[in-house]
Parts: structure tokens; sequence; C-alpha cells
């Protein structure tokens, strides 16, 4: 809302952006990053998905209305003339505004200055390497990058990304130099729109994971085996940590900004795929899917909701094995049936995480990915009656509570969800095969697997490639 407000007073035309309790913070936070103070808001009362009709009419009258007029009426600070004549990049927000990159914010021992950055909300709760000029300075040694390029303008705040404040986040982190490749990939996919990092924040507490492929991910100490998705292995940790990091410090994600994430998760480690084993079966790695070769360094980043073990996975072939998978990809997806029809249109794709066996299972028969995906479709299913709850009753999350026969007629859901009008009938959880995307980690001698949801537009999976500055 704050952003479609902002681009209307650019234009010139006075807005009001109505919020729900708790979002205006970041609301203004939003129109600062696009150089807008004081724009003008309107707050709901309660949430409205909690309250009758009768009662979000009678606090929309009695609080939100009148905000509304002085808004559209009266003078802003977004309207004084004073806003939005300097460029995104040159804005910043808190006590960091008046420092240059190089200037110094704390001195003090280790100790002081853990503490003072925990006060001032720059690091995640756990004890940080100061970021000292020498140290950032070393860790961009010899990569022959000007320290102040831009990788992008984060869209939540309108600082500039620059090499240095990854490297800066970095060292903060624990990260090693020869991480830098990961760290630039993932930072441009932060500032690629199609990724969205805008939505990092949203309530339901997604979290992006990182998907490393190619020969040199094992050379940059990344691991790829037993405890794929656990921290202790300082490559995939370290990356892991710099992403929240990196979001709290340049993205603004912390509560009184941009994160309004209910609960939320802790950060996730980088998923490194077994290159070895891929190649021995023949898969290509995830990266595959947007673009890349099986030789290529890639990062491929996207936000998950939930996350879960199937464990255990008996039999020899893979007409055994693959009803317990695709119950645990039907066990996993709930509400974000909201991205295949409601918040976002067929955007869904979970994410399959086999481990070795499994995947050699698979390809001993003869299956590829391919193969897999369509038979992850055809068993994958959920009774139509859940899908529609799950998207109209349940969670509102489209409007009207449609039915699917109405939403496929209507042309906007494959006619595979409306095969009959059977409440009971089994539908898909993704509009089509190809939407499964499926990686090979972990424990080479486990039959488990490990499923993620897909939190769609609001983190879509968007790959980079990876920088070797001679490491790897």
């Amino acid at each position: 809302m704050a952003r479609a407000a902002v681009a209307s007073e650019a234009a010139g035309v006075p807005s009001v952006s109505i919020v729900c309790e708790s979002f205006d913070g970041q609301a203004i936070a939003t129109a600062r990053g696009f150089g807008f103070e004081g724009l003008p808001l309107a707050v709901t009362v309660g949430h409205v998905d909690a309250q009758s009709a009768s009662d979000m009419e009678s606090n929309f009258v009695d609080h939100t209305v009148d905000a509304i007029v002085a808004g559209l009426t009266g003078a802003s600070a977004a309207r004084n003339g004073t806003n939005g004549t300097a460029s995104p990049g040159d804005r910043d927000m808190g006590e960091s505004t008046a420092l240059g990159p190089y200037d110094t914010a704390i001195s003090g021992s280790v100790d002081e200055i853990n503490d003072a950055f925990a006060e001032r909300g720059w690091s995640d709760g756990l004890p940080i390497v100061p970021p000292t000029r020498d140290r950032v300075e070393r860790f961009l040694t010899g990569t022959g990058l000007d320290p102040q390029q831009s990788l992008g303008i984060a869209r939540t705040t309108g600082r500039d990304m620059t090499v240095w404040s990854v490297a800066t986040n970095a060292v903060m982190a624990g990260c090693e130099p020869r991480h830098l490749g990961v760290l630039l990939a993932a930072a441009r996919i932060l500032a690629d729109p199609h990724y969205g990092a805008e939505h990092s924040g949203n309530t339901t507490g997604a979290d992006a994971l990182m998907i490393l492929d190619g020969p040199s991910a094992a050379g940059l100490g990344f691991n790829s085996g037993v405890g794929a998705l656990r921290d202790g292995v300082r490559a995939n940790t370290s990356v892991g940590r710099w992403l929240r990091l990196y979001q709290r410090n340049v993205f603004g994600f912390t509560a009184a900004e941009h994160d309004k994430s209910t609960f939320g998760n802790s950060f996730r480690v980088v998923l490194c795929e077994d290159a070895a084993a891929l190649a021995d079966i023949g898969w290509d790695p995830v990266s595959a899917e947007f673009g890349f070769g099986r030789n290529d360094d890639v990062l491929t980043m996207a936000r998950f909701n939930s996350g879960a073990i199937v464990g255990s996975a008996f039999g020899s072939t893979p007409h055994e094995i693959v009803p317990y998978l695709a119950d645990g990809l039907a066990r996993i997806t709930g509400w974000d049936l909201g991205h295949l029809y409601g918040l976002g249109r067929m955007h869904y794709r979970p994410l399959l995480v086999l481990s070795p066996i499994l995947a050699r299972t698979c390809a001993a028969a003869g299956w590829t990915k391919a193969n897999l995906a369509e038979a992850l479709f055809e068993h994958a299913r959920i009774p139509a009656w859940r899908f529609e709850k799950l998207i109209g009753e349940w969670t509102n999350l489209a409007a009207g509570r449609p039915r699917l026969t109405d939403v496929v007629a209507a042309g906007d859901l494959p006619s595979q969800f409306a095969a009959s009008d059977d409440p009971d009938r089994l539908v898909p959880i993704v509009s089509e095969p190809a939407k499964f995307v499926i990686a090979v980690a972990g424990d080479a001698n486990r039959t488990n697997a490990y499923v993620f949801s897909h939190d769609g537009p609001h983190g879509d999976y968007t790959a980079q490639a990876v920088e070797r500055f001679g490491y790897g």
C-alpha cells in the first residue's frame, strides 16, 4: 500500500495509506526508503480477519475515516517539497545516517563492541566479529572490486547495496573471504525484483533458503552430506547467518521496521547439493531449472514457510517410495495453496530434498527428475473441499470463497482441478509437474527426505552465477 501511495504522491496526487495496527512503522519505513517522510496514514483497529462485519464497520467509522479525510485534505511532510528529491541510494535510516562507509561507529573492547551492536539492533543477538576497517579491507583483498560498487538498491529502505556493505556483514557473520562470490550472488538476488526481497518480513515468517550448486562448492568448504541442513559447518552456517544480518542492517528487517513475522524462524544454513551424486546418476542440479549448466557455480534462493522430515522411506523402487514422498509434500502444504490461487497465480513450487540413496533408487530405474515430478504430481493430492477451505474459508485468501470449478471456468487453474464437482475428489497441490523442485543432499546412506512449502511470489526462486575470485 505504501509503495502505491509513494507513486501517487510523486505524481502530485494526494493519498492515504490504510494500514492495520502495528504496520504503521513498516509503512513509514517503506516510504522513507523511497525518499518520502511523513506519508499520510490511516490505521485500522484490530485485525480484519478476527472481527465481525459490524465491528469492522464501526471501528472504521470511529477510528479510521477521520484520518483518511485529514490525510487527503491536509498538508503533509510528503507534500511540502522536501521529500522525493534525493535518490534512494543516498538515503539511510537510524544512527548510521551521519556515518560514511569508512567512519568508525564504535570503539572499545570486543565485549563493548558486541554490547553496542546488540543495543543498536545491528547484530542478531549472537556475538559478532567486530567489522573493523582493516578486517573488511582484508576480506576484499585480491578481488579487484571497487568497495563502493553498487549491487542494487534495497527496495525496503532505499539503501545502496555495496560490495563494502556485503563484506562488512560477512566479517560480522564469520564468513571467510573465499565465500565472497556466494555472498555477492545472494546480494544480487536480493536486488532482483523477481525475488521480491521486500516481502521477507511478511507475517507468516517465511525464511530464505540458499541452494548452492557447482564444482567449486566443496572446495569452498560447503557441506552437502550428513547434516546438510544443520548448522556446524562454517561455510554453510556463516553464509546463512550473513543473509539474516544483511537483511537486518541493509533492508531494515527488524521488528521496529519491516519484520512483521508472527513467530519467525531461525536463519537457514546454505543447502549445498551433492554434486558428485548428481553427476554419478546423471541428474541436473536445481540451478539447471533456471538456465544454468551442470558445471556452473550457482546460487539459487527462494523463501519457504515450513519444513518437515520424511523419515525412513521404505522401498527398493521409485513406485514404492513415491507415495510416501508425495504424502510429505501434501502434508506440508496448507494455507500456502493461496500461492496457487488467491495470493498468487500458480506460483507455488514446493521443494523436495532427497538423500542421495533415494535419488539413486529413482535413477537406477531409469527415472529422470522429470519422471519423478510427474509421479509426485499424480500422488501429491488433497480433497477438493480442503483446498477450497484453505484458500477461501479457513484462511480467507481468495475473495468470495470460490469453488474450484468456478476458478477453472475462469481460466485461473488447469482443468484437472475440476475433473468433477465431487468435493471429495483429489486435486493436485501444484499446477503442473514442473512446479516441483527437487534437490539432492544429505547422508548418502539414509533413506530420508525433507520437504519445504514455498512462499510463492513472496520470495520466488531466483538464481545468480557465483564468481570464483580464484578460490574453489
